[in-house]
């Protein structure tokens, strides 16, 4: 799927449904919050979300004091509704997050991150050419000693999202996919519970950048 198919699709989810109408919706981001808190990150760490959308992960992180957070998604409409969330619950504290509108395989770090957390995202990439070009990029945007966490479906995981076909994981396929630049450092499965209560079960690896 290119750039712009992928922009119109998640534009159409998140101008047509709620936030707590998408499979994905969490109240509360655990165990991604427990993942990064574990990875070493502090109040001053370089923290991005990839696919983001309307999730409350950065409401999350800044509720715990997190200074340095971005989001970046395809779709402006999820970003603005995240954004407008956390205007309304966090006050100042939202001046925090930086929102990026890109997409993972064609964005260019202007910078580069101590955690790189997905979600969800990568597992829509069926496509080799851009799986590499968003290793390519989580090679440039993570600093090297950094930590990558992502979340896919699990190898027993649900085969779609959204109407879309994904591509699930242990975490042996995803560092082999990931390539010898990164190390394995923890992963666990995770029994997402959707808001109609049917159950997606999650694989989450935590990677060392080791360049």
């Amino acid at each position: 799927m290119g750039d712009i198919s992928r922009r119109a699709h998640w534009e159409n989810v998140y101008t047509t449904k709620g936030e707590n109408e998408v499979s994905w919706f969490q109240q509360s981001a655990a165990p991604s919050l427990d993942l990064i808190v574990q990875a070493g990150a502090t109040s001053e760490s370089a923290i991005i979300d990839i696919g983001g959308g309307a999730s409350r992960l950065a409401d999350n992180l800044v509720a715990q004091g997190f200074e340095d957070v971005s989001v970046l998604d395809l779709s402006a409409a999820a970003l603005a509704a995240a954004r407008s969330r956390l205007e309304s619950h966090a006050g100042a504290g939202a001046a925090r997050v930086k929102w990026i509108v890109a997409d993972a395989t064609t964005w260019e770090p202007a910078r580069v991150y101590d955690v790189w957390h997905d979600r969800a995202a990568f597992h829509f990439l069926t496509d080799a050419g851009d799986r590499d070009a968003y290793i390519a990029r989580l090679r440039r945007g993570l600093r090297i000693g950094g930590h990558a966490i992502i979340a896919t479906f699990a190898l027993d995981g649900p085969e779609k999202c959204s109407g879309l076909p994904v591509a699930r994981y242990d975490s042996a396929s995803l560092g082999e996919t990931l390539g010898a630049a990164f190390s394995l450092l923890h992963t666990e499965r995770h029994e997402h519970a959707t808001p109609w209560q049917s159950r997606q079960n999650f694989q989450f690896s935590v990677f060392r950048h080791d360049g």
